[in-house]
């Protein structure tokens, strides 16, 4: 029996000693860490920045679109230029990895993977950059193009440009977000078909690196960069700056719809148009409706008065619907419009 309760002491012992050194080594990492953030931040807030990092209001980018991930940063680095990005990571760098710092851009924060947050790093908020002309060039060439910011906004870019009677070849639907947001994941939409996505209409970018170097690439000039940083989610360097291609904007367009209930048609008749020879349409794009809220009751609006036989087809019992929605642009004189209407618009349910 003693040596029985000898060896349970003795177990016990060990396993307070276990435990003491668990303890001790976990208050070492924690104590490690906080050391280390306050050295960071001590050393962050020497940085001469023309604008400023902020280390208490940092919520807000701690959510994106997608509102599966809520990763609080260490700080927001809202920057009046692009040598205050290249400082920022140029200093992550130099404290090398020990710091555990991370970097990531914040546009309008649409990401759905938390690409646009970093947990106790800093953030980027993109759209604080200093705004700058938008500069348009080549207007009567056969290659127009414009620079533009990287925190840009496309809807901006779309009225500016519109003033030269231009717009970019390539677009996505919501025109509401940044430039380099859409350009670090593809930027696809109904006319990725004829011109590809958004990357593929880019002539050159303005990169600040991983080191915090500020480089220019273009398929000739840094070309591994070029191409690692258009659609890769910004792991391979930030956007700054970038040249759009651009092309003659249409004066009207004529959009449809057709909706489908069987998929199997939805899908030959999208791969039949997508692949097809002839320019019928400029805008191809579908798409799924769950329809359980009534949705296509706001839809009557596409049918003119005279269509009450289509409207009547509209029916909002919760089945799911496939949507073809096509566009044709017209570059059209004002006493040319009569030809637009040889277009005929289809709205049909098949």
């Amino acid at each position: 029996m003693k040596y029985l309760h000898a060896c349970f002491l003795r177990k016990r012992n060990m396993l307070i000693v276990r435990s003491f050194t668990t303890l001790l080594l976990l208050s070492c990492i924690a104590f490690k860490l906080a050391c280390c953030f306050s050295s960071s931040i001590s050393s962050l807030k020497a940085l001469p920045l023309l604008g400023h990092l902020e280390f208490e209001d940092v919520h807000p980018a701690s959510k994106d679109f997608g509102n599966r991930y809520q990763l609080l940063p260490l700080a927001v680095l809202h920057p009046k230029s692009v040598s205050d990005i290249a400082s920022v990571i140029r200093h992550i760098w130099m404290m090398g990895p020990h710091s555990q710092l991370t970097v990531a851009a914040r546009g309008r924060g649409h990401s759905l993977q938390g690409q646009a947050q970093t947990r106790h790093g800093i953030v980027i908020h993109m759209e604080s950059l200093q705004p700058q002309k938008l500069q348009v060039h080549g207007t009567g060439g056969p290659t127009p193009f414009v620079d533009v910011s990287g925190g840009e906004l496309w809807i901006n870019i779309l009225h500016e440009t519109l003033k030269y009677g231009l717009a970019p070849k390539s677009w996505t639907d919501y025109l509401h977000l940044t430039v380099g947001g859409t350009l670090s994941n593809a930027g696809i939409s109904g006319q990725a078909f004829r011109h590809g996505p958004q990357i593929s209409n880019v002539h050159q970018l303005e990169v600040v690196t991983g080191k915090g170097e500020i480089l220019n690439c273009s398929e000739r000039q840094n070309s591994d960069l070029f191409h690692g940083v258009l659609g890769g989610l910004g792991q391979f360097g930030i956007i700054t700056r970038a040249r759009i291609a651009l092309e003659p904007a249409p004066t009207m367009v004529k959009w449809m719809r057709v909706l489908y209930l069987d998929f199997a048609a939805f899908a030959r008749d999208q791969e039949r148009l997508i692949s097809s020879d002839d320019d019928k349409f400029d805008y191809i794009e579908g798409f799924v409706i769950i329809n359980r809220t009534g949705l296509l009751d706001s839809w009557r609006l596409s049918f003119t008065p005279e269509d009450p036989i289509e409207a009547s087809k509209f029916k909002s019992d919760g089945r799911n619907l496939y949507c073809l929605e096509v566009a044709k642009y017209f570059k059209l004189d004002q006493d040319k419009k009569d030809v637009m209407n040889q277009v005929r618009s289809e709205r049909i349910i098949v």
